[in-house]
């Protein structure tokens, strides 16, 4: 009898054994595979960090790599108009530039553009997968007449804080161009301009200047205050007068330096 206590002894010990080792191993191996999937994930999101970072620094680059062409070519309208007035050399950088805030500083002879570009670009995914993003950026563009009459293009990166007055303007100079061209041809007033800007009169962000009709148009001059009053900028907002069709097609606005 102690033979069989002793064989059963080291049967249970092999057994015992057995799957110590049977769950060493497996222990070892689960250790292995999430080892294997978190390196795995960290890669991932290393990755994507690494090529959205990327990604943000070419859309930055694009952004001001087409705001100095655009600056470039303004400059060469601006010298090819060879004009000394200064309406009509801010009408040239507006439709250049697409700025809703323009200045002109007649002791330098500078005018200076203000606006927002803003990127949407596509993000590579990491842990929480792919989307979008987008990088804006507040520009100031700059145009300097030299001494021999040329007009100097520059481009200077500003604050983000700078440009939210002038992209306030832009969407109010927008609302203001479509109710501009609701109003019927014959009863364009200044009154309905005004009442049409400002229905209740409280705001304080449209002050209607004027409205001048000629060769075929009406031109409404208006000021644009932005909403936390910090800059106004002058519009001229004109339409066709032809009809009321013709008007809603024709009608356009314009940042003016002087209202």
């Amino acid at each position: 009898m102690p033979h069989a206590n002793q064989g059963s002894s080291v049967v249970m010990e092999r057994i015992n054994r057995s799957m110590t080792t049977g769950c060493l191993t497996s222990l070892i191996a689960l250790i292995v595979a999430l080892a294997t999937g978190l390196s795995w994930l960290a890669y991932a999101d290393w990755h994507a960090r690494r090529v959205n970072s990327e990604r943000r620094q070419s859309v930055a680059s694009s952004i001001l790599r087409q705001a100095r062409d655009t600056a470039d070519e303004t400059a060469r309208s601006l010298n090819a108009s060879h004009t000394d007035d200064v309406d009509a050399l801010a009408g040239v950088i507006g439709k250049h530039t697409g700025s809703p805030l323009l200045t002109y500083d007649r002791s330098r002879h500078e005018f200076t553009a203000r606006l927002a570009k803003q990127v949407t670009y596509e993000t590579a995914g990491g842990l929480l997968g792919g989307g979008s993003d987008a990088v804006s950026r507040c520009l100031d563009f700059t145009y300097t007449r030299s001494q021999g009459d040329t007009w100097m293009p520059h481009v200077k990166v500003r604050d983000d804080d700078l440009c939210r007055p002038a992209t306030d303007i832009g969407q109010l100079s927008r609302l203001a161009r479509t109710r501009i061209q609701g109003i019927e041809v014959h009863a364009l007033t200044r009154a309905s301009a005004q009442k049409a800007l400002e229905p209740t009169g409280t705001l304080r962000t449209y002050t209607v200047k004027d409205v001048v009709r000629r060769d075929g148009t009406a031109a409404v001059s208006v000021l644009i205050a932005s909403h936390d009053g910090t800059v106004s900028q002058c519009y001229t907002i004109t339409r066709s007068v032809t009809g009321y069709g013709a008007g809603r097609q024709t009608t356009t606005a314009a940042p003016a330096l002087s209202c």
